[in-house]
């Protein structure tokens, strides 16, 4: 088919939006095209094959892709800025709500002029975007490793998995931490929660802080597991939670809020109960009391992880309906939406 160029500045953050980046290449490398991703390092590949569990053999790593220069297609992960691409076609991506960046600048609009698509991780993401462009981007939802993760012998474990790093968005575990904390105070007897997350960016003293705050209860901090371990802890989990982006104003700082939330799908793929922030791309994800559960204040947290514990018939129609809703962010429903697209 040709030569393809992939751009994304936030590899080493191996978060959801890398997993987009990765699943996008090796549908290039399907089609047949030859895929060259930048980056500085060559040994970027193997960890992200061990934290997403992908196969990138047929994938180059390059250090300059020359902002697709002699490139039939490129595929661009913004950081907010407007870049000028040089291939055949252009694919500009969206993973965060920039906003306030002057995006509709005469030169941003001139660079505009070579982008063929824009693509956007979510509805929510979309609106800002567009907004602040001044663009009409198409959404695509990212796809998840559905077709991986199993259910497995349920024990009683609430699980949480999202990066270790209060930069840009705020996952906010002390939140889970604290409300875990209150249950077991409660009478809460033969439950864990598992927090797991990568490290690898922009940690400072907060994963300290979190231990701290864990210490003399059953709570389990994981940094930086492979995709094998994750997959196992999906399936044992009965509940997955996430309280990120609690406490943020949406509509003044789209950026602090979940923009997706890709762990969420996957946990719904396992048969995991979410119960999760109702902001951002959450709500594009879970209907509530349907196939989870959306909270807006701590009670409420504690009251719905209440409702999925002790109702054995709520819990058993709910993890149902998340494991058949998950289907529609899987890898399969992405290719064949970004091929549409190229």
């Amino acid at each position: 088919m040709g030569k393809a160029a992939i751009h994304n500045p936030y590899l080493d953050t191996l978060g959801g939006g890398e997993r987009y980046t990765l699943s996008f290449a090796l549908a290039l490398v399907k089609k047949g095209y030859k895929v060259d991703l930048e980056w500085r390092s060559q040994k970027i590949k193997k960890i992200l094959e061990s934290r997403f569990g992908m196969d990138l053999g047929e994938i180059n790593i390059v250090p300059d892709i020359k902002r697709g220069d002699g490139y039939d297609l490129t595929f661009w992960v913004s950081d907010g800025s407007i870049p000028t691409l040089l291939s055949r076609k252009n694919i500009l991506h969206f993973q965060v709500p920039f906003h306030n960046v002057g995006g509709r600048s005469l030169l941003n609009k001139m660079k505009l002029f070579r982008i063929n698509k824009i693509i956007c991780n979510s509805y929510f993401t979309k609106k800002v975007i567009d907004k602040e462009y001044g663009v009409t981007s198409i959404v695509v939802y990212p796809p998840g490793a559905v077709g991986d993760i199993k259910p497995k012998r349920k024990e009683n474990l609430i699980l949480y998995v999202g990066r270790f790093s209060p930069l840009l968005q705020n996952k906010r575990q002390d939140i889970l931490i604290k409300a875990f904390k209150r249950m077991v105070d409660r009478g809460l007897i033969g439950w864990e929660l598992i927090l797991v997350g990568g490290v690898e960016i922009g940690v400072g003293d907060y994963l300290k802080k979190l231990k701290k705050l864990a210490e003399g209860y059953p709570i389990q901090i994981l940094e930086s597991p492979d995709f094998r371990t994750l997959k196992e802890l999906y399936g044992k989990s009965r509940i997955f939670w996430s309280a990120s982006g609690y406490g943020e104003d949406e509509i003044k700082f789209p950026e602090k809020v979940e923009h997706f939330g890709i762990t969420v799908v996957e946990a719904m793929a396992a048969g995991a109960i979410p119960v999760v922030y109702n902001a951002g791309g959450h709500k594009e994800i879970i209907k509530d009391g349907v196939n989870g559960f959306l909270w807006n204040s701590t009670s409420e947290l504690l009251s719905e992880t209440k409702k999925a514990i002790s109702g054995k018939g709520v819990y058993t129609m709910i993890s149902k309906k998340a494991k058949r809703d998950c289907l529609k962010f899987s890898y399969e429903r992405f290719e064949k939406e970004i091929m549409s697209l190229i």
